[in-house]
Order: structure tokens, then sequence, then C-alpha cells
């Protein structure tokens, strides 16, 4: 344990935060993501939901301030009925978090599971809800 890291970030997870340069992207994935097919490297946190996760991260990771959309979201698949209802608090999260605002991109399904291939790293969570997943591209600490 140290001071000051949430219990929610596991060394692993540390690690990979660490190793990520700028413009480096993690995917934090919810329970229905194929995250282990997707994945150059695995993070698992079981038992967590993006949210709680989101927040602690974000704590310490630099958003890309260097692009236009440093943060991206799975789209709705047309004709899907689900309103998801999570981005509203991911909005929050993040704008409590930044000096700034920060635009979020909506990527369609297939298009987000190409740019997850190419990800740093893929964080499994055991979040719920439908389309809760987010990429976050890492900035720079200035």
């Amino acid at each position: 344990m140290l001071k000051g890291i949430p219990p929610i970030i596991s060394p692993d997870l540390m690690k990979v935060l660490m190793e990520m340069g700028h413009g480096d992207e993690i995917v934090l994935a919810d329970g229905n993501f194929p995250a282990a097919s997707h994945a150059q490297q695995l993070i698992r946190c079981d038992g967590h939901t993006i949210p709680e996760l989101l927040e602690a991260i974000l704590a310490f990771f630099p958003i890309d301030t260097y692009v236009e959309h440093p943060i991206q979201l799975m789209a709705v698949v047309p004709g899907d009925p689900v309103e998801p209802t999570i981005w509203k608090e991911y909005e929050q999260i993040v704008q409590h978090q930044s000096e700034y605002p920060i635009p979020f991109e909506f990527m369609e399904r297939f298009e987000f599971y190409e740019r997850t291939k190419k990800a740093f790293a893929v964080v499994a969570t055991s979040e719920k809800a439908q389309y809760a997943n987010i990429i976050l591209k890492k900035g720079v600490i200035k």
C-alpha cells in the first residue's frame, strides 16, 4: 500500500498508467466487451464499475490536450433502443477532474473495436451498463 493511491488502482493498473506515454490510449471496458480478444495488454478489475475507476484514474492520468477528442465512447448501434445514462456520469467525472471542457467522440461499434486493438491496454471491468466502454488518450504533465 502507498499513501494517496486509491485501493481500486491495482499495482498492475498503476504500472500500466505509468508506462504509458503521450498519445497512448487505455480502454475501460464494460462487462460485455470482448476485452481479452481485443487487448494487447489486459488488466482485470473485476468487481469494479467504470465510473469508480474513471474517477480514480483521472486523479493521476493527464488527458491529451493536443487532440480534438481525447476521449471516445462506443456509439449506440442504430436501431438499438438503449439510452446510455452512464455517459452523463462520465461527463461529470471528466469535467470535475479537468480544467477545461473535453468533448467526447462517439465511434461506431466496429471502429471502436479496431481502435481498441491498437490501445496500450484494456481494463476489463464488471460494469453492467450497456455502451459504457470508454477510451482515454494520455496527455502530458505540464
